[in-house]
């Protein structure tokens, strides 16, 4: 199940408020109310959040150990000093050294650039620093985007005789390296702490060249989006101005990376720029992006783009091939604790955060991913939102040879004697802190769609460039039966026209039975403005539909149709319990895990024979979440996979299932399993509802249940969907065009039909 979470609720004050300072900014109560949610609550800082501009950034110097790095690279650049830089591997890294090395140049110093390779591993190693020194021999060192936890390498650096510079943004260890530090998490004057790596180093560059380094904010804004720390405050006048730049007069690193890409907003950056910088890291080429932000020559810098792209799209196949693997092998063993937890032989270390991630969202579970290396896991760990995997591996630094990230990300080395440890000790911490409902996947929701739609929708391109921490509000429709349709036969897409805006459903087709249903949903959406030859368009793109399974009187027919279906699957091997046995078994594991148990029926009516079961929520047609959080089925779609469930528990319906994999199945031994089908057999019967619906040819419908409410007729209408099922089973009809189309002079036996035969069977006991 996934729940609907408002983004916020307000007290009668609170909403006083909020329409004084609607009124006052001259926007809607709508948006006036996201923003003061947001923490945007006075006037000045609606109008300064509205217009995000150079004018309200910081100075550099209110930052920890700014000045004291101002004044040695001034004295590197006076006395003639080698200077170094050391920047990450990832979009964030490789900004950061564009950004300070142009500042550098600019100051008057020719920095020597390097960026380790993934091979090399994250931050100041000794290797790579002996390697830079073997080369460059730096009597200054600069690291950007890095650092803060690498207190014994940079003493090694500092024994070769080199002064340092730590910049960096992470999570602060319990001690600092002994050199300057600059890092917004370190406590001080500087009110903002949500800097990535190259908005530290912009501030840096800043202190260094004063107004100049604002020319440097594409750079800078592209790191802010692609390290995804939140767009606000300081970041998000970052993102604005670097975004400007990019629109006005693109430098072309930035013009051959984006193309032709006609809208340029924060998503761009972060879709698809950010992807392929950070695919050379990734490809174990980090150099190329390094040169590529780096050069100042045309050809080289398309030439170099065309590489990152390659690498790009050699990535994306590489991370479907390991996000399938890694999928299989989690559902096989199963995943039913609070985190998932995997190592590979063979897995590129570049790949595993991306795939961890996927992993997370679908299972919505903590998920680290490890490439073994000898005795050593190195691995990527991904979040979901509410829980915070940087504390839950501080719990566990014992067990760990080292760590650090933020409180979604983190990069964690454990060896193999420790890592069932780690594993175990991890998933005690998360049980011990979190509850089970903050494990659901949430959809959060600016509101209710209502009121002047067109204005609200432009005053929330005003909220541009969203984001991490400024995401895109959503909205939803309260609905009953929806009268939606594909947008064209076999499309994936659905359209549906709802309060009087039109909607836009991308891949809806597969909810299209929920949406016509009578079951009481929210459809959730965000606005969109499209312009078509001189027209301005104001759409609702859907985003997702919740619903509650316990509603929704006529939905039996679709319950049905999808038992009839079911009926051409083989029956799957059962275990059958009293119902005693049955009720002391549920209490059991609900009480006892929160995932691996789904709980099938046709007949919601049969659940409250099992009170324990109020508990989970009820979903229908198919799983609303990937989690495998136990949960309750109602009338399972044919292609609905629950392979991913420890037990199967089907409550008074017949064994007919949609693929179950190796999930025990467990069945009720005194369930009426004729119940379900109250239809007839009998042929003269089937040959009159043919008949029938021969005089009924060309009906168009999506559903054999729709079908059924618009042929008439006398049968029932659960009796045309059974005899719809047998016949399109036989070929004597189609329905698979969205048309009732009858095959001319084709005949064939009843015996001939799976669907008929099991009907059969099991009405007979």
């Amino acid at each position: 199940m996934k729940r609907l979470v408002r983004e916020f609720e307000f007290s009668p004050e609170q909403l006083q408020t909020v329409r004084m300072l609607a009124e006052a900014t001259h926007l809607t109560e709508t948006t006036a109310g996201i923003l003061y949610a947001r923490g945007v609550d006075t006037e000045d800082k609606m109008r300064a959040f509205l217009q995000p501009s150079a004018e309200h950034f910081l100075s550099p110097f209110l930052m920890h150990g700014m000045r004291e790095a101002a004044e040695l690279i001034t004295r590197a650049r006076n006395e003639g000093w080698r200077v170094a830089v050391f920047g990450d591997y990832d979009a964030d890294g490789i900004g950061a050294c564009a950004v300070l090395s142009r500042a550098l140049v600019q100051f008057g110093i020719e920095p020597f650039l390097f960026v380790p390779e993934r091979t090399d591993g994250y931050g100041l190693s000794v290797r790579a620093v002996d390697r830079i020194f073997a080369e460059f021999s730096p009597e200054l060192f600069i690291t950007v985007d890095c650092g803060v936890s690498c207190r014994e390498e940079v003493a090694y650096i500092r024994a070769k005789g080199a002064e340092v510079i730590v910049t960096d943004h992470h999570e602060l260890p319990p001690e600092l390296p002994d050199c300057i530090v600059i890092d917004p998490k370190i406590k001080d004057d500087y009110p903002y702490d949500n800097l990535c790596g190259a908005g530290v180093a912009f501030k840096l560059s800043e202190a260094l060249i004063g107004i100049r380094a604002h020319a440097l904010l594409d750079f800078a804004a592209l790191s802010t989006v692609a390290d995804s720390v939140p767009l606000v405050g300081e970041n998000r006048d970052i993102v604005a101005e670097g975004l400007r730049r990019m629109e006005g007069n693109a430098r072309p690193v930035f013009s051959a990376l984006l193309g032709k890409t006609s809208e340029l907003t924060a998503q761009t950056l972060a879709f698809s720029v950010a992807p392929r910088v950070n695919a050379a890291g990734r490809m174990g080429n980090a150099a190329a992006a390094l040169q590529l932000f780096t050069s100042e020559d045309e050809e080289e810098i398309a030439r170099l783009a065309a590489r990152l792209g390659e690498y790009n799209s050699e990535r994306q196949k590489y991370c479907e091939e390991l996000f399938a693997e890694v999928r299989t092998r989690v559902e096989a063993q199963g995943a039913y604790g609070n985190v998932i937890m995997l190592a590979g032989e063979n897995w590129n270390a570049g790949f595993v955060g991306i795939v961890a991630a996927r992993i997370a969202e679908l299972f919505s579970r903590p998920t680290l991913l490890f490439v073994r290396r000898g005795n050593m896991f190195k691995g990527s760990a991904r979040s979901i939102e509410n829980v915070n995997i940087f504390e839950a591996l501080r719990s566990c630094s014992d067990l760990i040879t080292e760590f650090g990230g933020h409180a979604q990300a983190a990069g964690v080395n454990v060896t193999e004697d420790n890592f069932e440890a780690l594993r175990a000790a991890l998933d005690g911490y998360i049980g011990a802190h979190y509850a089970r409902e903050e494990f659901l996947p949430c959809v959060y929701v600016a509101g209710e769609g209502t009121g002047d739609f067109r204005r609200v929708a432009h005053e929330l391109e005003l909220l541009e460039p969203y984001g991490v921490g400024n995401r895109r509000p959503l909205f939803y429709v309260e609905a009953g039966r929806v009268n939606a349709s594909l947008m064209k036969p076999d499309s994936p897409h659905v359209t549906m026209n709802m309060g009087g805006i039109d909607f836009v459903y991308f891949g809806g087709a597969k909810d299209l039975d929920i949406l016509k249903s009578d079951v009481r949903k929210q459809i959730v959406f965000e606005y969109n403005i499209s312009h078509f030859r001189g027209k301005e368009y104001v759409k609702g793109f859907v985003k997702g539909v919740l619903y509650d399974g316990a509603t929704g009187e006529d939905i039996r027919l679709d319950a049905f149709e999808n038992a009839v279906r079911l009926c051409a699957r083989p029956p799957v091997f059962a275990e059958y319990f009293s119902r005693e046995k049955l009720e002391n078994f549920l209490e059991e594991r609900i009480r006892g895990c929160a995932y691996g148990l789904c709980v099938v029926t046709a007949d919601r009516g049969a659940l409250a024979r099992y009170p324990v079961l109020k508990e989970l929520g009820i979903d229908v047609f198919r799983l609303s979440s990937g989690s495998c959080m136990n949960t309750v089925l109602y009338a399972p779609a044919p292609d609905c996979d629950l392979s991913a469930f420890r037990e199967v528990v089907v409550i008074g319906s017949p064994m007919r299932l949609p693929p179950c994999g190796h999930a025990k199945v467990i069945g009720e031994s005194d369930a009426d399993m004729g119940a379900t089908f109250d239809v007839s057999c009998e042929r003269e019967t089937l040959l009159k509802v043919f008949s029938h619906l021969r005089t009924r040819e060309g009906l168009e419908a999506e559903s054999y249940a729709e079908f059924a409410r618009l042929a008439g007729g006398d049968f029932g209408e659960g009796q045309v969907v059974f005899s719809l099922a047998v016949f399109e089973e036989l070929g004597l009809l189609s329905t698979r065009e969205g048309r009732l189309v009858f095959a001319r002079g084709k005949k064939s036996d009843l015996a001939l039909s799976e669907i008929y035969k099991t009907v059969s069977r099991i009405k007979e006991g």
